[in-house]
């Protein structure tokens, strides 16, 4: 007794269709399409050969021909084993990212009627911030009718940037947007 629904093939759906492999991001040996390139790397004598010559320096060396500079005129191309250039590409790529330095912006809201206490409080937590050098974004935020005091609330933000003045800098000064009123005070550089 078969299994499934009549008439239906349980066998192979035919071939399956091939993986698409992910596309070089360099043109390398037999893809290379310019008559002329300029040919650089090591073990080699830099100059303008045909693409069949600069083929041939490669395979003697047992090494790709890579085109490193397709918009050059002619084309700059290296001989280089792809794999190794690729991995020294990604390795620099990983290095800089290492060392590029993220922004940390650490928010503080106030109310248009904010205390002195809770002022005091709020400012103490934003010197501690600006001296691990994280940036401080300040804002007063406006609930319901208490737009009509915005002008309290401006106060408020530049005598809190005054109060942070020996800690950092203004990079924004209070600005208006929606039911908020912002400021953003960056860390002074250190000496």
């Amino acid at each position: 007794m078969a299994l499934g629904r009549p008439g239906f093939n349980r066998g192979p759906r035919g071939p399956r269709p091939p993986f698409k492999k992910k596309e070089a991001e360099h043109n390398i040996n037999e893809f290379i399409k310019a008559p002329q390139i300029r040919l650089v790397g090591d073990n080699v004598e830099q100059g303008i050969y045909s693409l069949s010559e600069a083929r041939a320096i490669a395979q003697e060396q047992e090494l790709d021909l890579v085109e490193i500079s397709p918009n050059a005129n002619p084309p700059v191309c290296r001989v280089i084993d792809y794999n190794k250039f690729i991995y020294e590409q990604k390795k620099k790529l990983k290095e800089i990212k290492a060392n590029a330095k993220q922004t940390v912006i650490k928010e503080i809201r106030f109310g248009p009627n904010t205390n002195d206490h809770d002022f005091q409080f709020k400012l103490k937590h934003a010197v501690s911030f600006l001296e691990n050098g994280e940036k401080v974004r300040a804002y007063v935020h406006f609930k319901g009718r208490a737009i009509v005091y915005k002008e309290q609330g401006e106060i408020l933000l530049l005598k809190f940037a005054q109060a942070l003045e020996e800690y950092g800098k203004v990079e924004q000064l209070p600005k208006l947007e929606g039911k908020r009123m912002f400021l953003i005070v960056g860390p002074k550089a250190k000496k």
